[in-house]
């Protein structure tokens, strides 16, 4: 059984939350997308995405294939709007079959982590910093003022069609172990160990410690649209 919490903010700084989440225990599907805000309606290109995902999930396609879609459709619409810059967002995604086998999906800077008694990352952002991070010219701990460092090399809706690139992971979901989607919102404002005193909690549900690592993400200055999801195998 699988308990899960979820919760989005516009933060402090922003008026507008180009943010989206959306989460199924039935479906076994749970994501979260980043519209971006240096692109025109990142609000549309979000909700896009998830409505893509959730409808080709449903209609039986993987998970890289719905991302794909989503990113098609994205485009298409782009293509219709013309106003000015095309619209993008970024997605970070999971799926989680009744045994417990998992799949993470992700274009772009919305992290997935996992919790089973430390808290790793297992995607990889997506990212201008990260790139300099890989190549050793910046430390993570450098990366979190780097004045790039909300430069995505990757999202969906902004390159060319087909060409979309989309990495996974897949592992089980054992009794205990929790998976945590979320927005560079909170990231941005909320460092791994403070993630990981939250997620450590034993005697919280899963809803609770979302409202946690959000109200955590308010404290340190909310300077970014905030929306995490987490989901426990129970």
């Amino acid at each position: 059984m699988i308990e899960f919490g979820h919760l989005s903010h516009a933060g402090l700084r922003r008026e507008l939350n180009e943010d989206t989440y959306y989460g199924d225990a039935d479906l076994g599907l749970w994501l979260v997308a980043d519209g971006m805000g240096g692109h025109d309606s990142g609000e549309v290109a979000s909700a896009l995405a998830r409505d893509t995902i959730v409808r080709e999930v449903r209609a039986g396609r993987s998970l890289e294939e719905a991302i794909r879609q989503a990113d098609e459709e994205i485009l298409r619409q782009s293509r219709r709007r013309q106003q000015g810059m095309p619209m993008g967002t970024t997605v970070v995604a999971a799926r989680v079959q009744p045994s417990g086998r998992f799949e993470i999906a992700w274009v772009g800077d919305s992290r997935a982590y996992l919790w089973d008694g430390r808290l790793r990352q297992v995607s990889s952002d997506h990212s201008y910093v990260q790139e300099l991070i890989d190549r050793g010219k910046l430390t993570p701990e450098q990366a979190r003022s780097h004045p790039q460092r909300n430069v995505v090399t990757k999202a969906l809706g902004v390159g060319e069609p087909g060409l979309l690139e989309v990495e996974t992971v897949a592992g089980e979901l054992r009794p205990g172990m929790q998976v945590l989607l979320c927005s560079d919102g909170l990231t941005e404002d909320v460092d791994d160990a403070s993630i990981a005193r939250v997620l450590a909690q034993k005697d919280i549900s899963a809803q609770e410690g979302v409202d946690h690592l959000v109200a955590a993400a308010l404290d340190g200055g909310g300077s970014d649209n905030i929306t995490v999801v987490l989901l426990r195998r129970t």
